[in-house]
């Protein structure tokens, strides 16, 4: 079971800061369904700034490779591999996913409950992943494949006009 981290920790470190979707991975339930929220937030504030797909894609990379770092340092510095409040991973993913969302609420709706289907059930390969690979890359590379599932299944349900 993971110990709880006070909130001392995570404000008083940038790294914490970052992993922890800047406080959302506190949430003492569902801390993973937060760090999602917040990148909802985040893809919904660059539609808002008029940023399309290919930005959007851009800076969902970004924090995809940034991750890698700031996920693998938070989880070295709290002893645990992939610590239920490190949650910038569910954040870069869920920003992947709405890169193929149309716009409006729909989308973002779809989108959010395809990403968190994919993340929480990890079918094959994704749970091979989650097992197998270590350190930030292996914290990081799960969520990028659900978001990658979750872009397909997006992708199928828009061409077939569900949505």
């Amino acid at each position: 079971m993971s110990e709880r981290v006070e909130a001392k920790r995570v404000f008083s470190s940038p790294v914490h800061f970052l992993a922890f979707g800047l406080g959302a991975g506190l949430a003492p339930r569902a801390p993973g369904t937060a760090g999602s929220l917040v990148g909802v937030a985040l893809d919904a504030l660059l539609r808002s700034a008029g940023a399309d797909w290919s930005i959007r894609l851009v800076v969902a990379l970004l924090f995809c490779v940034a991750g890698i770092g700031i996920c693998g340092a938070s989880a070295r510095r709290l002893g645990e591999h992939d610590h239920p409040g490190i949650v910038w991973d569910e954040i870069a993913g869920m920003m992947l996913v709405l890169v193929v969302a149309p716009d409006g609420w729909r989308g973002m709706v779809f989108g959010f409950i395809l990403f968190r289907v994919f993340d929480i059930l990890k079918p094959w390969p994704i749970s091979v992943a989650d097992k197998k690979v270590s350190g930030g890359l292996g914290i990081m590379l799960d969520d990028v494949l659900a978001a990658l599932f979750a872009m397909a299944a997006m992708t199928i349900l828009l061409a077939t006009g569900i949505i």
